[in-house]
């Protein structure tokens, strides 16, 4: 899937794609996303809903791409996570040009999360996948 960013899709930028689907989200949505844990349910909730009107990636995946980057924003912000660039095989092994790396030293991918979240449906929850990834950091 190609896709039209506004911004090159770096890890530099990751904190952009957020912060305009933060303004999205409350102008379409009535949503408040401010980058708690606990936001992740909201969003998890606007893919369901993109779900159950049989949207498909391929209609919206640059809002995808966007939701991503606020998942590994919330990552950064409350796992102490950070957002790393990927290049070569590493591209075509995680769909995306940027991951997000956590203090453990594992790498996980929220932006094809986000992706698989609309295909799968509730088994791939965000709010779930924070937990397994960022939360035992968290506490550190």
């Amino acid at each position: 899937m190609e896709l039209r960013l506004r911004y090159a899709p770096e890890a530099v930028n990751a904190g952009r794609f957020a912060a305009d689907i933060v303004v999205s989200a409350a102008q379409v949505s009535g949503a408040e996303l401010d980058y708690s844990v606990r936001s992740l349910a909201v969003v998890d909730g606007i893919i369901e809903d993109f779900r159950a009107n049989g949207i498909v990636s391929a209609q919206l995946g640059e809002t995808l791409f966007g939701f991503g980057c606020y998942v590994g924003e919330v990552m950064v912000r409350q796992g102490g996570a950070a957002w790393r660039p990927v290049a070569g095989e590493d591209v075509a092994a995680f769909g995306f040009p940027l991951v997000v790396a956590l203090p453990s030293g594992q790498v996980c991918n929220p932006i094809g999360k986000v992706f698989r979240r609309l295909e799968n449906g509730p088994e791939d929850s965000l709010p779930h996948f924070y937990t397994v990834f960022a939360e035992p950091w968290r506490r550190v």
